[in-house]
């Protein structure tokens, strides 16, 4: 039993034409069937890897290729990684000129410092291969000009479940736009991506909504501790409420089961096992 969620942010987060929607859709759907495909000869964390890594190289979303632009100028991007197997996670935060921030996750989890941010982590990946890229695409620079931030809620992950029955999770952001240098994302922390051995969770929203409501982590402990996936996220997104939290998230369950929310309309996703196939609308 092998199954796989991404997803791509929120649809408000770019263009909202029926064009851009068509093209999310076809572009989850495609990367969700190819990462299942890969998933079917590697483990999950490998798959998470993969998948979040084609999302990477995908300007309709918001990390890697079409990361939005800070207030200072600059890109940066954050990822992480998490084995539910091991229960090891690593990330890097606020990372520069790299093309696939997830794979730099990917390679501290085998260091004893397995969260890098600012410039260490970004000469980290330098001594370890990664070539100085740039991911500012036209799009981008001319929101920043023009001063017209998108609405900053674009992220990209994926949970995988393999053969063998382990869960791995990733999740990578280009940040909300606009945002103050320094300021730090959900996407690498347990709030916005977690796994165990029972559970994995990647989130999108607003970080700072998020982190509030510590969401991934809440939701595994939750279906940890007994209860089903659905409940486990009635109850974490019920305490969204109060503060008005802005977040989408996905799971995958040790039994296989899949499920999706959102606390606001509407979080772009693509799920596939190898016979059913389920894509936002």
């Amino acid at each position: 039993m092998t199954k796989i969620i991404i997803h791509g942010g929120f649809f408000s987060e770019s263009s909202t034409n029926h064009e851009t929607k068509v093209a999310k859709q076809q572009a989850l759907l495609r990367i969700a069937k190819e990462s299942y495909a890969y998933l079917q000869s590697h483990s999950a964390l490998e798959t998470v890897v993969y998948a979040v890594s084609l999302l990477e190289d995908d300007e309709l979303f918001n990390a890697g290729i079409g990361s939005q632009i800070q207030s200072d100028g600059k890109i940066r991007m954050s990822a992480s990684l998490m084995d539910g197997s091991t229960m090891k996670m690593s990330g890097v935060i606020n990372i520069e000129e790299v093309k696939n921030p997830v794979q730099v996750a990917q390679v501290l989890l085998d260091f004893d410092d397995k969260v890098l941010g600012g410039s260490g982590a970004t000469n980290f990946a330098r001594q370890h291969g990664f070539e100085k890229f740039s991911t500012e695409i036209p799009q981008r620079r001319a929101e920043y000009e023009a001063k017209l931030a998108a609405a900053g809620k674009g992220t990209v992950g994926c949970v995988a479940l393999d053969a063998e029955g382990k869960i791995a999770v990733a999740t990578s952001t280009g940040g909300k736009g606009f945002e103050i240098p320094g300021r730090i994302s959900d996407s690498a922390t347990v709030a916005g991506n977690y796994a165990n051995a029972f559970c994995g969770v990647s989130l999108t929203g607003v970080g700072e909504d998020i982190v509030s409501g510590a969401v991934a982590a809440k939701i595994v402990t939750r279906v940890t501790d007994g209860f089903t996936l659905g409940q486990a996220f009635e109850k974490t997104f019920e305490e969204l409420k109060p503060f008005d939290g802005f977040a989408g998230a996905i799971a995958i369950d040790n039994k296989g089961n899949i499920f999706h929310q959102d606390s606001h309309p509407s979080m772009v996703f693509a799920s596939f096992d190898g016979v059913n196939e389920e894509v936002f609308n």
